[in-house]
């Protein structure tokens, strides 16, 4: 199979590519990148005014299966992926059974293989059943195929046992994921703690709960020497520990999501459940201190946290709801819409964000367009203007704070081990 990729401007940093071009793809492989490719016998994408760069990896993603099937499964997860212009994600282990020993991790890779569009990665859970008293058998989950380790959804809280994870994890040079939170200062908050909290008669979620954790983990990663990334960040104070942290020189990443990058607190306003999240929407403050840490290089990823619910764990009283936002389809296009195309931040850093790093923290062969390596491609428009419709997503979740707006800029084709997948909005397999 050939695929000719002509005319788009072709962004790869890892290869200091930024050109107007052609990209000639074969047997799921980039063969060849120039300003102009004479015309071969191949099936030809023009991509004319559109951005062409490495496919993108979203290396936070609730994909549900096994266990909560009726959420979200990998068939539909990996579709909305597509259409989202993400060419692999990363699911977190999360499910039931836990993603706690390699008989799970190999049962989500071989599901990925017969009914997913786009590539999975499994991320093993840091302890067994993720009940954070016992580390769970890496050796095996790396075997299996996963790519890092987490209890996402729940802190580990006990101290020592995140020490002893960390030194696990320097064998197999894998990161572990922290999810952080003091669930003794989170427990039972519905939003962040502040003025809107007061005005709306929610209890809060300080944004202590999340930096005690962050201090505390970099404080264990200097004293493992070990890999620590920092899933969904959200407040201020955590920009300002990674940013010291980076500084002294240890190996601590961080993520954070669109929705923390672009909405407050004050949306909570209307009550509805589509804003409840964990961690929760924060102040106007965090949202500026989270720009200036991804325009500074604080800030490592940007992901979705896909966390899909069914109708029912939203349909209901804000303090009964679950938490999640279901972002695979919109994650994209709100970063376009609001960061890129108001000039905050340019594309070659989204590329950066959405691509390079993820590939380079997580160890995969991704990430960059160099001749020989897999042809996984995501295209934008930065033009194009879609309302966001949840009815129309192909997720089962339909869970999404930005339901009704207008947003410009959005994924236009998606192409996974050079075939192409998603084309304008719409799956092509």
């Amino acid at each position: 199979m050939r695929l000719m990729i002509k005319g788009g401007r072709i962004i790869d940093p890892v290869n200091s590519i930024d050109l107007v071009g052609d990209i000639l793809v074969e047997d799921g492989l980039v063969q060849e990148i120039s300003p102009a490719i004479r015309t071969k016998k191949a099936e030809v994408l023009d991509a004319t005014g559109k951005i062409v760069c490495p496919g993108f990896i979203d290396m936070h993603v609730h994909l549900r299966e096994p266990g909560f099937e009726y959420k979200e499964d990998i068939a539909s997860g990996t579709r909305a992926a597509a259409v989202g212009g993400l060419t692999t994600v990363c699911c977190m282990p999360n499910t039931n059974p836990v993603i706690d020993n390699g008989a799970v991790a190999a049962f989500v890779c071989s599901r990925a293989r017969q009914v997913g569009v786009v590539n999975v990665f499994p991320i093993g859970s840091i302890t067994k059943k993720q009940q954070g008293t016992e580390i769970s058998e890496m050796a095996d989950l790396v075997q299996a195929g996963c790519v890092a380790v987490s209890d996402d959804g729940r802190p580990v809280m006990n101290a020592e046992i995140m020490r002893r994870a960390l030194e696990y994890s320097r064998m197999f040079d894998i990161p572990v994921i922290s999810h952080c939170e003091d669930l003794n200062l989170s427990e039972d908050g519905q939003m962040h703690e502040g003025f809107y909290s007061t005005l709306y008669g929610l209890k809060g979620i300080p944004a202590a709960a999340e930096e005690v954790m962050v201090a505390r983990d970099i404080l264990l990663a200097e004293t493992t020497k070990s890999r620590v990334h920092f899933a969904h960040i959200s407040t201020r104070g955590s920009v300002e520990l990674i940013k010291m942290a980076k500084r002294k020189g240890l190996a601590v990443t961080c993520e954070v999501t669109p929705h923390h990058l672009t909405l407050t607190d004050e949306m909570v306003r209307d009550y509805d459940p589509d804003t409840k999240v964990n961690p929760p929407l924060r102040s106007r403050e965090d949202v500026k201190a989270l720009r200036q840490g991804l325009i500074e290089g604080v800030i490592d990823c940007i992901v979705t946290d896909h966390a899909p619910h069914e109708v029912e764990a939203k349909d209901c009283e804000y303090n009964l709801a679950s938490c999640g936002i279901s972002g695979l389809e919109t994650a994209v296009a709100v970063i376009l819409n609001d960061l890129v195309n108001s000039g905050i931040v340019d594309i070659s850093d989204v590329v950066r964000l959405m691509s390079v790093n993820p590939a380079n923290i997580l160890k995969l062969d991704r990430g960059n367009l160099a001749p020989g390596k897999v042809a996984d491609v995501t295209i934008l428009d930065l033009e194009l203007e879609r309302r966001v419709e949840p009815s129309q997503f192909l997720s089962k979740g339909k869970n999404n704070p930005f339901k009704g707006r207008v947003l410009k800029g959005w994924p236009w084709a998606t192409i996974v081990r050079g075939r192409l997948v998603a084309y304008n909005g719409e799956l092509v397999v």
